[in-house]
């Protein structure tokens, strides 16, 4: 009986010892979440150039007001929040043909400063907050930006949040650790992202 006893018990460690195994040996999965959006629409605080030939008084930047607006010389105010930097050209080159203030203007608008796309890290970094959004920055830069991980932070379960059109919400729960480790690919951002860092379970 006490052969027995051994028996079942040593089968019950073996058994326990390739769990483990096979649960290190696991492959981890790649985050699945859409891409993301890359705009460049204007919003409050962003800055753009607007140049109207042969008219030094029209050619100079704007800053987007916290309404949305700029107010432009001889036109007033002037909607632009959300509309693209051709799509703010075209309404400018309208309304100075629509008021009779230039015959046939040429205007073009160039981006300078990028204020308004933000993105969100908070939980178990060093400095919680938001960041300006810039083309390319990916996970783990926004870790970094926030001063990298805090001592009790759970790199193996971070959170990122994504809004997807008007209505919907995308939340994934992915490993940065896999990520430091080259098994995952790095995660790109989108302005408007949320990401959280759990707090390790001891």
């Amino acid at each position: 009986m006490r052969s027995l006893v051994r028996l079942f018990v040593a089968a019950l460690a073996l058994a326990s010892i390739l769990g483990l195994i096979g649960c290190a040996s696991a492959p981890v999965r790649p985050v699945n979440l859409p891409p993301p959006v890359e705009t460049n629409a204007m919003g409050p605080g962003d800055v753009f150039e607007v140049y109207v030939y042969d008219e030094p008084s029209m050619s100079k930047p704007f800053r987007v007001a916290p309404d949305g607006t700029i107010d432009f010389p001889l036109v007033g105010s002037v909607e632009v929040e959300g509309k693209e930097p051709q799509e703010v050209a075209a309404i400018l080159r309208q309304l100075l043909r629509d008021k009779q203030i230039l015959k046939n203007p040429s205007v073009s608008v160039s981006i300078k400063e990028v204020n308004s796309k933000k993105f969100t890290v908070f939980g178990q970094v060093q400095h919680p907050g938001q960041f300006p959004m810039t083309p390319g920055t990916t996970v783990t830069m926004a870790i970094s930006l926030a001063g990298g991980f805090t001592a009790i932070a759970d790199r193996d379960r971070v959170t990122l949040t994504r809004q997807i059109g008007k209505a919907k919400e995308v939340r994934v729960v992915f490993s940065v650790a896999a990520i430091t480790e080259g098994k995952i690919t790095d995660v790109p951002l989108q302005a408007g992202d949320t990401i959280y860092v759990e707090e390790r379970v001891f």
